[in-house]
Order: C-alpha cells, then sequence, then structure tokens
C-alpha cells in the first residue's frame, strides 16, 4: 500500500469513528436539539473524509470541467445537508472515499506487474578501463564497446558475448522461468539478469535502440491506445454526467412548482438520484479491467501495445504465420547437393561456387552454404577471388568469381537468363509420382527432392547443380496450431518465399489449412490485403512474422504478432502484439485472456447501467433511500472492481 493510501485508510478510519459516536448519539437523543450545532458536528468528519473532493470540483470548475464525479458527490452531499440529513450526507462522501481507497488499491495492482517490466530498466554498464572497472550510465556506451557484466547484474545493452560463460535468467522479459545459457557468440539482450558467471560483451546497439528501451516505450504508450469500450464510457460520461445533474435540478425544482410544496422531499431525491448516477463503476472498472488484460498478458512474455490491441486479438478469426523464424527456427543447413555430372560438375565445384557467390550476404541461407564449405573442405571463402556483386531481389544474387559470371537463387532466377534447370525439375516430378524414390540410394536424386529450399547454381550461363538447405520446425508450433483450433480461429494460413514442395512439406506437418509459397515481400501484402478482403463478418486477421521483410504485413494486418526475442527491428516497431520469447503457443494464451478480459469489461457494461437504471427509477419516484444510493454507487464500482480483477492472475491456460 502506497503512503497517499495508507493516508486515505487513515482519514476513513478517523472519519468513521466520530461519525459512528454522533449518529450512536443522535439514536439515543443526546446531540444537542440545535440545527446549527448538529451541523458544525457532522461537517467535521465530512471534512475530513471529503475535503479533498471539494478542492477537486472547485479546481475543475474552474478549469472549466464542471461535470465529473467529484462535482456530483460534491453537489449530492451539499443538498444533503441543505436537506438537514446531516448524517447522511457525511456516510455518503465516507462511503465514496472507502470506494475510491478500494480502486486506488485495485489500479495500483493492476499497474504492478507492467511495472515490474519497468524495472528491467538497466542503471550503469561496466566499463574496464586500466585493468579497473568503470561504472557509467548505458546512455554513454558506445556501440562496439566491451562492457563487463558481473554475477547478479542487469545486461545495460544488447550485444554479443565475447568472452565468459554464464546462465542468462529473461524471466522479465520473456515470462520463460529456464534461465538460457550464454557463451562466446550469442547475442545477448538488454534487460535480463546474468546468472553465476562473469561475461565481457561487445554492444551492437546504443542504449536507446537496445531491446530494453524499446520494451520500456512499448509499455509507457500502452494505456494511450484505447479500447473501444474505453472510448464509449470516455464519451458516455462526458454526455452522462451533464444530463444528469440537469435532471437532478428539474427533479428537485419542477415537481415542487408543479404540485406546490414538499421542497425538502424533491431535493432530497434529487441528491439520491444525484449519488445514483455516479458513472464512476464505468469509467474504473472499464479501463481497469483492459489494464488487467495487459498485465496478465505481459506476465506470460507477451507485450500487447494497448486495449484496442487486446480487443482485437479477441475477436481474432484468421491468423496468417510466416515460415521462416516464425514456425521454424530459421536454422539453416545444407541437407544435400546435386551436382550437373552431365555438365561436367562435382559437388565440391558446386558448393565451392555457390559458397563464394554468397560470400558477402549475411542471409541465414548464405551463412549455411559457406558453413558447409568450411565443414567439407576445412578452407574458409577467399573474397579475394569475388568480384562485383548485383542482388536481385526475392531471386538470387549475380556474382563475379574467377571472372566467371555466378549466378545463384531460385527457379525464377534461372528462368529469366535463359539456364535450363529441368533436370531438377523432373526428379522432384518424379519423386511425387513414385515416393519410394527416397529408397532407391540415389543420392544425387535424393538431395534435389528433400524438403527444403533450393538454391540453384549457374556458371556462365551453364546449369552447374542445386544446394539443398533445410530449415527444422520449432519446438510447439505444431501444439501452438492445434491450440488455434481449439479456441475456435476458422482458419490457419501460412505465407512463405519458399518453394512450394518445402512449405506443402511444413504445412502438412503443422495441420496449416491454407498455403501460398514462393512469394516476394510485395506478394504477402497483396494476399493479407485480399485475405482482408474475405473476411466474415467482424472477424480480424493477425499476422505472426519476425523478419524486416514481414513488417509492411504487419502493419497491414487487423493485429501484428512479432518475435521479440529474435525478431528484427522494424518487425517489431510494426507489430501490436510482441511475443518476447518467440513462443507461437503464447497466442493462443493472449486469445482466452483478451476474450475473458472483453467478456468481464461487458458484464461491468451492462451490470453497472442496469442497477444504477433501476435505482434511478426508484429513487426518482422516492422508493430509494440514500443508502440504496450508495450501494448503487459504490456498491456497484466495488463489485465491477473486483470483477475486473480476475483478469490481472489470468494465464491464459485452458
Amino acid at each position: 500500500m502506497t503512503k497517499k493510501q495508507k493516508k486515505m485508510l487513515i482519514r476513513i478510519v478517523v472519519s468513521f469513528m466520530l461519525l459512528a459516536a454522533l449518529m450512536l448519539c443522535e439514536h439515543v437523543g443526546i446531540l444537542p436539539e440545535s440545527i446549527w450545532i448538529e451541523l458544525v458536528l457532522f461537517t467535521v468528519p465530512y471534512l475530513i473524509i471529503g475535503y479533498d473532493i471539494i478542492l477537486k470540483a472547485a479546481r475543475n470548475i474552474r478549469h472549466g470541467q464542471v461535470f465529473d464525479e467529484n462535482f456530483l458527490m460534491m453537489l449530492a452531499t451539499f443538498g444533503a445537508f441543505g436537506a438537514r440529513d446531516f448524517s447522511e450526507a457525511a456516510a455518503v462522501m465516507l462511503f465514496y472515499q472507502v470506494g475510491e481507497l478500494f480502486q486506488s488499491y485495485a489500479v495500483g495492482k493492476s499497474r504492478q506487474s507492467i511495472a515490474d517490466m519497468m524495472d528491467i530498466c538497466p542503471e550503469y554498464a561496466n566499463i574496464e578501463e586500466n585493468g579497473t572497472l568503470t561504472q557509467v550510465e548505458p546512455d554513454d556506451v558506445e556501440v562496439g564497446s566491451i562492457i563487463v557484466i558481473k554475477p547478479g547484474e542487469r545486461v545495460p545493452l544488447d550485444g554479443v558475448v565475447v568472452e565468459g560463460e554464464s546462465l542468462i535468467d529473461t524471466a522479465a522479459l520473456t515470462g520463460e522461468s529456464v534461465p538460457r545459457r550464454a557463451a562466446v557468440g550469442d547475442d545477448i539482450i538488454s534487460g535480463c539478469v546474468n546468472g553465476s558467471g562473469t561475461l565481457k560483451v561487445r554492444t551492437t546497439k546504443e542504449f536507446d535502440d537496445s531491446t530494453v528501451s524499446k520494451i520500456l516505450e512499448l509499455v509507457e504508450n500502452a494505456s494511450s491506445n484505447k479500447a473501444k469500450a474505453e472510448n464509449f464510457i470516455t464519451k458516455f460520461a462526458r454526455y452522462y454526467t451533464p444530463i444528469v445533474t440537469v435532471a437532478a435540478i428539474i427533479l428537485a425544482v419542477l415537481p415542487p412548482l408543479v404540485l406546490g410544496g414538499g421542497w425538502s422531499e424533491w431535493v432530497h431525491r434529487a441528491c439520491i438520484f444525484l449519488v445514483i448516477s455516479c458513472p464512476c463503476a464505468l469509467v474504473i472498472s472499464v479501463p481497469l479491467g483492459f489494464f488487467g488484460g495487459i498485465g496478465a498478458a505481459s506476465r506470460i512474455g507477451v507485450l500487447v501495445k494497448g486495449g484496442n490491441y487486446l480487443e482485437a486479438v479477441a475477436q481474432m478469426t484468421t491468423i496468417v504465420f510466416d515460415k521462416t523464424g516464425t514456425l521454424t527456427k530459421g536454422e539453416f543447413k545444407v541437407s544435400g547437393l546435386y551436382a550437373d555430372n552431365e555438365n561436367g560438375f562435382s559437388h565440391e565445384q558446386l558448393l565451392e561456387l555457390a559458397a563464394h557467390a554468397e560470400g558477402y550476404s549475411n542471409h541465414p541461407i548464405a551463412e549455411s552454404i559457406r558453413a558447409a564449405y568450411l565443414e567439407r573442405t576445412g578452407k574458409a571463402v577467399d573474397l579475394g577471388r569475388v568480384g562485383e556483386a548485383v542482388e536481385q531481389a526475392g531471386h538470387g544474387i549475380c556474382v563475379t568469381v574467377d571472372g566467371k559470371e555466378v549466378l545463384v537463387g531460385n527457379e525464377k532466377l534461372m528462368r529469366a537468363n535463359g539456364i535450363d534447370c529441368a533436370v531438377c525439375r523432373e526428379l522432384e516430378s518424379l519423386k511425387r509420382q513414385h515416393p519410394n524414390l527416397m529408397k532407391s540410394g540415389n543420392t544425387d536424386a535424393i538431395s534435389c527432392t528433400e524438403h527444403g529450399t533450393v538454391c540453384y547454381v549457374a556458371c556462365d550461363r551453364v546449369y552447374v547443380g542445386a544446394v539443398v538447405i533445410s530449415d527444422t520446425i520449432k519446438e510447439g508450433a505444431r501444439e501452438a496450431i492445434a491450440d488455434m483450433k481449439k479456441i475456435g480461429v476458422r482458419k490457419c494460413i501460412m505465407l512463405t518465399g519458399d518453394r512450394q514442395a518445402a512449405a506443402e512439406a511444413v504445412a502438412q506437418e503443422l495441420g496449416i489449412d491454407e498455403l501460398h509459397a514462393e512469394l516476394l515481400p510485395a506478394d504477402k501484402v497483396a494476399r493479407v490485403e485480399e485475405l482482408l478482403d474475405s473476411r466474415d463478418g467482424n472477424g480480424r486477421l493477425a499476422f505472426v512474422g519476425d523478419g524486416i521483410n514481414d513488417a509492411p504485413v504487419l502493419a497491414r494486418a487487423d493485429i501484428g504478432f512479432a518475435m521479440g526475442s529474435m525478431g528484427s527491428d522494424a518487425a517489431i516497431e510494426a507489430a501490436d502484439v510482441v511475443l518476447m520469447d518467440d513462443d507461437v503457443r503464447k497466442i493462443a494464451a493472449v486469445v482466452r485472456i483478451a476474450r475473458k478480459t472483453l467478456r468481464i469489461v461487458k458484464q461491468n457494461i451492462v451490470f453497472a447501467l442496469a442497477v444504477k437504471a433501476l435505482v434511478l427509477i426508484l429513487g426518482a419516484l422516492g422508493m430509494a433511500s440514500m443508502w440504496e444510493a450508495v450501494f448503487a454507487d459504490v456498491g456497484v464500482a466495488v463489485i465491477a472492481i473486483l470483477n475486473a480483477m480476475r483478469t490481472l492472475n489470468d494465464k491464459g491456460n485452458r
């Protein structure tokens, strides 16, 4: 409990004791019979508990913001004093403040899970100078600097481990309790906590561009993106409060003027009407529900950028996955070589040309080809043999190797340059017709027809052969697709730039409903546009991706899910939801959290409006006392808040 909440609790206890004593004295008849003395006595507990409400109302009126719950409570209790209902006026303010304290505690509790995320911000970085460690601000560390991270310290900046080995606690970022091992050559992200070993890390990003900085920015902006229900309540309160205020004035003035006399009775009814109409149950419980949902998601390592995105996730009916890095690990290895012996090329020549042609590329496929060349020959690529390179986006690359023109890419690249790679196509066709080909002992045929990405190679417009690079399916990907269908997602779709055969193998293993392969980045956007146009009703479409080329698709989809651990900065910026540990199984958990949140918010809206409408009518007819009014305000608010707090500890489990 905060200091402010403790002070409020003390005020509530003191005011309650004074009010209880005065009401007891009033009940046994030992209070002075003077109205003025009675007014002064009951004003003491009233001011102790309600002075801040009066000050807020006066300040808001001075700033032109007249109609809010502070104004309503001030007007209602002043009216009760005017009608000589002194004890009821003080009691209404007391119970209102009890409700406010409860609301404050609930909001603070809902913020705690997200506030915990704010604790990931590192306070300093260790720089080694002349054999001694110096603590500096993370902002002051330049890219390429070597920082030292001692056991128990928080990782201040993103980088690569250059010395040491340790276990890294990523729970604050990913919700994953099992530490990850970090050794020389491994990437390490800011915000994690170092375990038992000392690490030396070469920084790869400035603090403003680091993972922890981007996460903090997402967290800070999350509450600014409001859901439709939140916007509705804001607009509703803007018009509702002045309407009920005018209605209360009419209720206090018009009947006595028309019917004659009875001013005190009708003023009393108007005060009851004002207390009942206070919209705090809606104004607090609805945003609290969404904030609780966002907090619950953050506990499992998923950042939702706002209530509007949580609302959209709850309405998701179609989900589209990128393949590489999302459903598959993106860890490529050369699984087969097919050299065209008829043109006089061997496997070694094929791999040598492919490795040198990809010598300058940082694409995972290129890295896997170079790694295979190093493993097979024991030699690294000689970049001195490599000349000018021209990349053809989505097709491949044209490079000069030893003065010869080498092409490495997909079938479209070969076809565009008039190179016949029909031999490999015939073998693929043969495999589809005769599955037992894999058992034939023809290793060349097997290499070319394995499921994987095929890179065709040509030298001086002569077909050299094909290199097959395979990727492995992510752990939990099949379970994630199954969970999607269990929660009612109608269609799971996969988009990929990979060839049809490789994509079909992955789609079949995972249970994907629809597949689109051999797509360029622009084609993915076009496909998503088509899927958006073909949606049924109010269903939302989500896209899940991790690469920089996924950013346009993530931005175009109704909801974009990005991989936060290994995903690109562009993808994380464009996405609406970030999976901090890249676990696609958590998507289903977030959908469950979002749907429960939306269900609770709707329950609160219906419950609060129904109770208020009923008691408002009873109050106007003189059938409800101030105590029923207190329940309709504070009681309904407390019940709605308790209901909203059910989202806080939800982990999205089945």
